[in-house]
């Protein structure tokens, strides 16, 4: 898969399973977490997510707001791999 399969992909969990708004533009850049629209438990429905799609496993020190708050975030952290 590359960057932007990648991208879609997560765009289309976090806003239909996530936030549960399929509709929902999201933004490459927006705030996910801090900008409210989904709470910072829901890092770890990503993550299992993120593990079972991709086959990336995020540990937990990694798996932080500061790290994962943006789709562009989760993106490069996804490509980086496990």
């Amino acid at each position: 898969m590359d960057a932007h399969d990648v991208r879609e992909t997560l765009r289309t969990f976090i806003t239909k399973e996530l936030m549960r708004d399929p509709a929902y533009v999201l933004g490459d850049q927006e705030k996910i977490i801090t900008g409210g629209l989904v709470d910072s438990f829901s890092l770890a429905e990503l993550a299992v997510f993120v593990e079972s799609a991709f086959g990336v496993y995020i540990p937990d020190p990694e798996l932080t707001v500061a790290e994962m708050d943006t789709l562009d975030q989760i993106v490069a952290r996804v490509l980086r791999g496990s």
